[in-house]
C-alpha cells in the first residue's frame, strides 16, 4: 500500500514510453495528456491513503511529512507539463520523451521524500537527476540548451560523488545506513572527526540539488539555457523534493549532532540569501533573475530548517508551498512573453505591459510583490513563519540578516513592476494560451487570498512537521 503511487508512476512511465515509441511524434499530445492524468491519479491516491506505512525493510517510509510534500511535488510536475503544451507547439519542441522523463524524475522525487535509508535516498536522487540531465538538454537543436544540460550533468555528477562519499563515511563510522539506526548510534557513541566530515559531504551534495550557495554555480546558466517550460519545472518540483529530503535527513538521522549541522545550515542560509539578493540586481534576463531569486528563496527556507524545531519544519513546509505557487505563476507569465518572431526573455520587453495586457500585468505584479515578501500576500506569511522559528530558536542574527536581504531583494522585483506600469509600451505579446491563463489565475488567487484560507494550509503543514518529531 505505501508504495502504490510510486508503482503507478513507474508502470505509467514505461507504458507511456511504449505509446510514444510505437506512435512516433504524432502521439506526443496523447502522451502529454496521459502523463498529467497519471500524476493527478497519484496525487489523489496520496490524498486518500490513510495513516503511515513502512516497507522495504524500513527503507521506505510513508508519513504525513512525505505525503504533504509529495502532493505538492506532483502538482508542480503536472502543471509544468501542462504549461509546456503551447511552447512545444510553437517552438517545434513536441517530443513524447519530455513528459515521460518528467514522470520518471517525479518518481525519483517521491522516492527521495520517502527515503528512510541512505541507499534508498541515493537511488531516488539518481533517478531524478538522470532524467533532469536529459530534460535540460532536450532541445538538441539549441546550443544553449545542450550547454545547459552538459553543465548540469558535470556539476551534478560531482555533487552525487560528494554525497556518496559522505554516506560511505557515515556508514563507516556508525555501521548503519538507516536513518533511525544512525541516530541511535550517534546518541550512543557521540560524534567523531570522520563522522563530521561525512555530514559535511552529505550536506554539500544536497545543497547542490537545492542550488544553495556555494553550490549554486549551475543555476543561472541552466535556467537561462534550458527551454523555458523545463526551467519552470526545475524551479518548482525538484527544489521541493530536495528540501524535503534535506529536512528529513538532518532531523531524523543527525538530530543527536544538531549543533554540528546547524552551523553549516546557518552559513549556507546566510550566503544564499545574500548572494540571491545582490547578484540579481544587475540581471537583464528574466530567467537568470528567477535563478538568483530561487537561490535566495532556498536560503529563506533554510532559515526555518536551521532552527531545528517543529516550528522550524512547519515554517519550511509553508514556505515551500508558497514558493511553488509564486514560481509557477511567474513562469506562466514568462512563457507568455512571445511575439511573432519568437520568445523574448529580456526584462525590458515587459515595458508598458499594463497598457497592452492589464490582467497579466496586475497578476504578475501581485506575484512579484509576494516574492518580495510584501504583506498581505503569501510570500509575507511564508517569511514570517521561518523568521519566527529562527527567533524562537535564539538565532536572532539569522532572522535580522533575512529581513535585510528581503529589503534588497524587493528592489529587483519592484523594478519589474515599474517597467510594466510606468515605461513606454513595447510591442504587444501574442495572446496568452489557455493553460497558462489557468495556471496564472490559480497562482494569483492563491498568492492574493492566502490570508483567507491560511488556517487549513498551516494546520496541514503543522501535522506534516509533527510526524518528524
Amino acid at each position: 500500500m505505501p508504495v502504490l503511487p510510486e508503482l503507478l508512476l513507474a508502470v505509467g512511465a514505461l507504458f507511456l514510453l511504449m505509446v510514444g515509441v510505437f506512435g512516433g511524434e504524432r502521439s506526443t499530445p496523447v502522451v502529454t495528456g496521459m502523463s498529467v492524468a497519471v500524476l493527478t491519479v497519484a496525487a489523489v491516491m496520496l490524498i486518500a491513503s490513510p495513516g503511515e506505512g513502512v516497507t522495504f525493510g524500513g527503507a521506505f517510509l510513508q508519513d504525513g511529512f512525505s505525503r504533504y510534500l509529495k502532493i505538492l511535488t506532483l502538482i508542480g510536475s503536472g502543471l509544468a507539463i501542462a504549461m509546456s503544451v503551447a511552447y512545444a507547439r510553437n517552438e517545434h519542441f513536441e517530443r513524447f520523451e519530455y513528459p515521460v522523463l518528467i514522470v520518471l524524475a517525479t518518481l525519483g522525487m517521491l522516492l527521495m521524500l520517502s527515503a528512510n535509508d541512505m541507499i534508498a535516498l541515493y537511488l531516488g536522487l539518481e533517478l531524478q537527476s538522470l532524467a533532469l540531465y536529459v530534460v535540460a538538454s532536450i532541445n538538441r537543436d539549441s546550443v544553449r540548451s545542450t550547454e545547459a544540460g552538459l553543465k548540469y550533468f558535470v556539476l551534478g555528477a560531482l555533487s552525487s560523488g560528494m554525497l556518496l562519499y559522505g554516506m560511505s563515511l557515515v556508514y563507516g563510522f556508525t555501521g548503519q545506513t538507516g536513518f533511525g539506526p544512525i541516530a541511535a548510534a550517534l546518541s550512543a557513541e557521540g560524534t567523531s572527526l570522520g563522522l563530521t566530515f561525512g555530514l559535511v559531504f552529505i550536506l554539500a551534495g544536497i545543497a547542490f540539488k537545492i542550488s544553495a550557495v556555494p553550490f549554486h554555480m549551475w543555476t543561472p546558466d541552466v535556467y537561462e539555457g534550458a527551454p523555458t517550460p523545463v526551467t519552470a519545472f526545475f524551479a518548482a518540483a525538484p527544489k521541493i523534493a530536495a528540501m524535503g529530503m534535506l529536512t528529513r535527513i538532518v532531523i531524523d538521522a543527525f538530530q543527536p549532532v544538531g549543533s554540528d549541522w546547524q552551523q553549516i545550515v546557518v552559513f549556507v542560509a546566510i550566503a544564499s540569501m545574500a548572494l540571491g539578493a545582490f547578484a540579481a540586481i544587475g540581471q537583464r534576463n528574466i530567467k537568470r533573475l528567477m535563478a538568483y531569486s530561487s537561490i535566495s528563496h532556498m536560503g529563506y527556507a533554510l532559515v526555518g530548517l536551521a532552527a531545528g524545531s517543529e516550528t522550524g519544519v512547519e515554517g519550511v513546509v509553508v514556505y515551500l508551498t508558497a514558493y511553488m505557487a509564486m514560481t509557477l505563476g511567474a513562469f506562466a507569465c514568462i512563457l507568455a512573453m512571445r511575439r511573432k518572431e519568437g520568445m523574448v526573455e529580456e526584462i525590458d520587453e515587459l515595458a508598458g505591459l499594463s497598457r497592452n495586457n492589464l490582467p497579466m500585468a496586475v497578476l504578475l505584479a501581485i506575484i512579484l510583490f509576494s516574492l518580495a515578501g510584501i504583506p498581505p500576500f503569501v510570500g509575507f506569511f511564508a517569511k514570517f513563519y521561518v523568521f519566527r522559528a529562527a527567533v524562537e530558536a535564539g538565532l536572532y542574527p539569522l532572522a535580522v540578516i533575512g529581513v535585510l536581504t528581503s529589503v534588497v531583494g524587493a528592489y529587483y522585483y519592484l523594478r519589474i513592476v515599474k517597467v510594466m506600469f510606468f515605461d513606454d509600451p513595447a510591442q504587444k505579446f501574442l495572446p496568452m494560451p489557455g493553460e497558462l491563463k489557468v495556471v496564472l489565475g490559480l497562482s494569483g488567487a492563491f498568492v492574493l487570498f492566502f490570508s483567507v484560507f491560511a488556517g487549513p494550509v498551516v494546520a496541514l503543514a503543522s501535522e506534516a512537521a509533527k510526524t518528524l518529531f
